[in-house]
């Protein structure tokens, strides 16, 4: 059995079998962050939320995927039908594929790449064909309206949060997620990570993340009141699944890489608790509860007013903070706080 593995047929199941592995951590993770997202707006609201399909309602996204999966597909006569129904199969795949280089512990990861950040980066932006084909697919003015307005919010804050991220990658030296996990492994715990020297980002690549994936308060591609749903406005049964499912996998991807770049990933905020990817899963859960928090309490922005803090305000504040974290290293002030690769992590 040894020897099979050894072969290339081999290496090809066991890379089959953790590509499995990390679909179904994500999909299953997708259960219940829909449950818990209508749980959080419900306690909000002061009322229940899903509590009849399973104990405490579990089953009830479940019970909701399987509603979608069995409706008719319609599709509109003058739609562009290939292009209609691979326009969430875009959406969905391209966030699946991100996870391939997510690492929950120094050796619990798929593809440990050296230009990780570049791969996930890539990923990100791509998803914003999806959104133009879905819309542009439907041979409607209001989808068609819906993708425009998707693809200028979500290029926008693309150029806020690689900026942002350009900060951490200069502190750190290397583009590679274990290498800025590591480097966050100080004998201060949680005042050792990045949250601290970049504070300031920290904020920003939040509120940021929140536009690059649609969320409230910055939904503005799917405002029904404006757009009806939007983009996704022709849009039913499983291809409608798919975009949600894809824009929730982008959430908690978002989740992923600000514990990733900022809190430490994996690492215990104790010095003398373990490290273990039980932490980088509660620091995700624990971001994941904000975007629920803002999406139920923070009003809609106008879409002028989403454009003008994306241009205006993070835009330039997120590069004169690349010039301060680079002048910071340069001449290791603080300690060598914004230089880690200088003073060895």
């Amino acid at each position: 059995m040894d020897g099979f593995f050894s072969t290339t047929l081999g290496l090809m199941a066991i890379m089959a079998a953790q590509s499995l592995l990390v679909i179904g951590f994500v999909m299953v993770s997708l259960l219940f962050l829909v449950y818990g997202d209508r749980k959080i707006w419900a306690a909000v609201m002061m009322r229940r939320g899903p509590n009849v399909v399973g104990v405490f309602g579990l089953l009830q996204t479940v019970a909701d995927a399987l509603k979608y999966v069995v409706k008719e597909v319609v599709i509109p006569a003058g739609a562009d039908r290939p292009v209609f129904l691979m326009a969430p199969m875009t959406s969905f795949v391209l966030a699946i594929l991100a996870w391939a280089v997510i690492p929950f512990n120094e050796t619990w990861v798929l593809a440990d790449i050296n230009v990780a950040i570049l791969y996930v980066f890539a990923m990100s932006s791509l998803e914003v064909y999806g959104v133009i084909m879905g819309g542009w697919a439907s041979n409607s003015k209001y989808p068609f309206l819906g993708s425009l307005r998707s693809a200028a919010q979500m290029i926008s804050y693309e150029v806020s949060i690689g900026l942002i991220i350009i900060g951490v990658i200069i502190s750190t030296g290397s583009l590679n997620f274990g290498a800025i996990v590591a480097a966050q492994d100080t004998a201060y715990g949680l005042f050792g990570w990045y949250w601290l020297p970049h504070l300031p980002m920290v904020f920003l690549f939040f509120i940021s993340a929140l536009a690059e994936t649609n969320r409230p308060p910055f939904d503005l591609p799917e405002a029904e009141s404006e757009l009806v749903a939007g983009y996704q406005v022709e849009y039913s049964s499983t291809p409608f699944l798919l975009f949600m499912a894809g824009e929730y996998i982008a959430i908690f991807l978002m989740c992923a890489l600000m514990t990733l770049l900022f809190f430490g990933g994996w690492l215990s905020p104790i010095p003398f608790i373990p490290d273990s990817p039980l932490w980088m899963i509660a620091k995700m859960a624990f971001f994941f509860f904000l975007f629920a928090m803002v999406k139920a309490i923070v009003p809609r922005y106008r879409y002028d007013q989403l454009m003008r803090l994306g241009w205006k305000v993070f835009l330039p504040f997120s590069l004169g903070w690349v010039v301060f974290v680079a002048f910071m290293a340069k001449f290791e002030v603080f300690g060598g706080a914004y230089a880690r690769w200088a003073v060895g992590g």
